[in-house]
């Protein structure tokens, strides 16, 4: 079995881990009605998902 012969430093270690962050999820904007959703979700006020009305929503 493969055993390091010495230790990592803390900087290598902080490079090594400096891509493990979580990332801001990406937002646009809904065409029909310009409210803001997350990127490649259903628009939750009108329901409208690439260029057509997927779930109806209640006029209420």
């Amino acid at each position: 079995m493969a055993v390091p012969k010495r230790k990592h430093s803390n900087s290598r270690t902080g490079k090594r881990r400096s891509h493990d962050r979580l990332k801001k999820r990406s937002i646009g904007y809904c065409p029909q009605c310009s409210s803001a959703v997350p990127t490649h979700h259903i628009c939750p006020k009108c329901g409208y998902y690439q260029g057509r009305t997927v779930v109806k929503q209640d006029e209420s």
